[in-house]
């Protein structure tokens, strides 16, 4: 009798221990698993998924943006402007047998004529102008004709002064007055500037520079000696000139015996190995405190 009872005290403490244990297990797997707890896993996988997102979209809008900028710089150049000699200089790879054609003083009779024979022989150049002639209807309608075919329009004042003879109020309303025209013409302010004469001032140059043009004077230029306003005669110098050397920036004039010479000259440079360098492969500086 004794054992019997002892017996049915040790079942039920058995049984007692069983249940308990089923019940800590059903508790522990509860607070795994409760319904609030998984709103919070979901809760807080929802920022992880939308920081991803936000990550690749801003990767995708910042290499829109280089590339929109690229697009708009014309991408990378291949020549630059040398600060001193101002000679054409190639970068990495690029052919340094070049020549560079600059026409001064446009449009001023000729240089649509000019811009249309250049366009025929493939030939780019950069035409300078003076805020003077692009003033009327006249001039606007010319400088956007050779805008339109294509061609770099540079800065070269408005009236044409010595810059060393002119204040700085003066010196900005010529620089700055041309650009603004330029642009409003075109489209486009001008990247390269060219001081009449060659003279630059410490005024001129900040100006150039808060403007975002690369200043840019010649190597040799010859149409305004009396000996060359013949179109022969100048074609024969421009061509066979000492100084004609790799990288050349060759100086020309919006006049009627240049613009007879120029087949003459462009024939003659390439049939010496130069190649007629396009100036929008041309690097120029980017404007002071411009991004």
């Amino acid at each position: 009798m004794m054992m019997r009872y002892i017996t049915l005290i040790i079942l039920t403490l058995l049984l007692m221990g069983c249940g308990n244990d089923d019940g800590q297990e059903e508790a522990e797997s509860g607070a795994e698993r409760t319904p609030e707890d998984e709103a919070v896993e979901e809760e807080a996988e929802v920022p992880a998924e939308e920081d991803a997102e936000e990550t690749e979209t801003s990767g995708e809008a910042e290499e829109s943006e280089a590339a929109e900028e690229a697009e708009e710089t014309g991408g990378d150049f291949s020549y630059e402007v040398h600060p001193e000699t101002f000679q054409i200089v190639p970068l990495d790879e690029a052919n340094p047998e070049v020549a560079l054609l600059t026409i001064d003083d446009a449009p001023d009779g000729h240089a649509v004529e000019m811009a249309e024979t250049l366009k025929a022989l493939d030939a780019g150049a950069i035409f300078f102008v003076n805020g003077m002639f692009i003033q009327d209807e006249a001039g606007q309608e010319a400088l956007e004709e050779i805008h339109g075919m294509g061609f770099e329009i540079g800065n070269h004042t408005t009236t044409h002064p010595y810059l060393d003879q002119i204040g700085p109020e003066e010196t900005k309303e010529e620089i700055v007055g041309t650009s603004d025209l330029v642009e409003e013409i075109t489209g486009e302010r001008p990247r390269f500037f060219r001081a009449p004469f060659g003279i630059n001032t410490e005024e001129s140059i900040r100006i150039a520079g808060e403007e975002g043009m690369t200043l840019m004077n010649w190597t040799y230029g010859y149409d305004w000696e009396a000996d060359y306003q013949e179109p022969q005669a100048l074609a024969d110098i421009m061509v066979n000139t000492e100084f004609l050397t790799p990288g050349a920036n060759l100086l020309m004039h919006d006049r009627e015996w240049t613009a007879e010479a120029l087949p003459d000259i462009v024939n003659g440079l390439e049939a010496q190995g130069y190649e007629i360098v396009d100036p929008e492969d041309i690097e120029s500086k980017e404007a002071e405190g411009s991004e």
